[in-house]
């Protein structure tokens, strides 16, 4: 492959450079969102227009995934991560320029459009790079760059924008993003990729075709996402309006969560190594969630803040634990031609997921309460359990 004798290939530096690009576009992703009190209380923009320019980026990433996925099928990791990297430098730098919000919106949507490259790319040089053995480890090491790029943007947005002015936060981040363009273009080195199954026609073999392995994980996904999302929206309004905590210790414990939970994506990896399979460790993640948030639904109902407290960090650590795993058995299932495509429609249902929780459970808030709205979230995971393919076995390595 053209490029690979003339770099050394260094995993564990690749996974530190793809995994940091994808922490340093979070912080665009994140930026906007950081931005809502400034743009509400003191520009006047209202409320709803301020949150829908919140959510110009994450339009952007919808918009790609698929697509990014199936141009890293077809021309490689390191092009991709590059190049999706430089489009959300592009999109940072229309940002600072403007202060038309029509014109912030679509450099907004850029920003998420180039972002969205590094989720393909950074999971398929996991793959790619790492032994069976140490894959499940080195995904949940990458799966935490999304909460270290939204707690950098949570540290950096604020102080940046104390003069009024939009434009620091993403001229910081467009350096930032550059930098790890720039640590790509010289690391990153794609991984082989062997020959697979082929079609009549000669063409790398479909493995959606005559099989619904991975339409059945992309759904279970899409049914965990759901609590994970919502614990992570509404955690920090539960605890304050709801339990009656104080602002800064329900934040201090939702932070908490977020640590624990991203040690716990690693730890969960590690379990996936140790005993050969992705699936199983999946299915029992949806198994553990179901009592889990009934339990933490009982003790709102109750009041009882001590189990409050350690209930909410436990349910929303076993929310996030499916990620990695589900995404590395997609990549594996899906084979070295096909994985892009198939970890952009991965990500694509949990986005959409993401999209339709927000509104959904706030009506249901209003409906039952908020221990109700627990409650019923465990629904979720239940519905999950039997969607988890039983019979697959982790395959060999397999490089993409």
């Amino acid at each position: 492959m053209v490029g690979m004798s003339l770099r050394t290939p260094r995993p564990w530096l690749m996974l530190v450079v793809a995994g940091g690009s994808q922490a340093a576009t979070g912080i665009l992703l994140a930026a906007p969102a950081y931005l809502i009190p400034l743009l509400h209380t003191e520009r006047g923009l209202g409320l709803v227009e301020a949150a829908l320019l919140a959510t110009a980026p994450h339009v952007g990433v919808l918009a790609t995934l698929i697509l990014w996925g199936a141009a890293v099928d077809r021309w490689g990791e390191r092009l991709i991560l590059v190049l999706g990297l430089l489009v959300a430098v592009a999109g940072a730098i229309a940002a600072t320029l403007t202060e038309d919000y029509a014109v912030l919106a679509v450099a907004f949507v850029l920003c998420g459009a180039g972002s969205s490259a590094t989720s393909s790319t950074s999971g398929r040089i996991v793959i790619g790079w790492f032994p069976p053995e140490r894959r499940g480890f080195a995904m949940g090491l990458r799966q935490m760059a999304p909460p270290i790029g939204t707690a950098a943007g949570a540290l950096l947005v604020p102080p940046l924008v104390t003069g009024n002015a939009i434009w620091p936060p993403f001229a910081v981040g467009a350096v930032v993003v550059a930098v790890f363009a720039a640590l790509s273009t010289t690391f990153i080195v794609n991984p082989a990729r062997p020959a697979g199954p082929v079609d009549a026609e000669g063409r790398p073999a479909n493995p959606y075709r005559g099989d619904v392995t991975l339409l059945r994980i992309h759904l279970a996904s899409a049914l965990l996402h759901v609590p994970q999302f919502a614990l992570t929206t509404f955690g920090l309004v539960w605890l304050i309006a709801d339990q009656g905590w104080d602002p800064v210790a329900a934040g201090l414990l939702v932070g908490a969560a977020q640590i624990v939970g991203a040690l716990g994506r690693v730890g969960i990896g590690m379990l996936s190594d140790r005993i050969g399979s992705r699936l199983r460790p999946l299915r029992q993640v949806a198994v553990v969630g179901v009592p889990l948030l009934l339990l933490t639904a009982v003790a709102g109902w109750t009041h009882q803040p001590i189990a409050v407290a350690v209930l909410f960090v436990l349910a929303s650590t076993v929310s996030v634990a499916d990620n990695g795993l589900a995404f590395t058995a997609v990549a594996e299932i899906a084979g070295p031609h096909w994985s892009g495509r198939a970890l952009g429609t991965q990500n694509t249902g949990q986005a959409v997921t993401a999209v339709l929780v927000g509104p959904a459970v706030g009506a249901l808030i209003g409906l039952v309460g908020y221990s109700g709205m627990l409650a019923l979230l465990a629904l979720t995971p239940a519905a999950a359990i039997p969607l988890v393919p039983r019979d697959a076995a982790d395959p060999e390595p397999v490089a993409g």
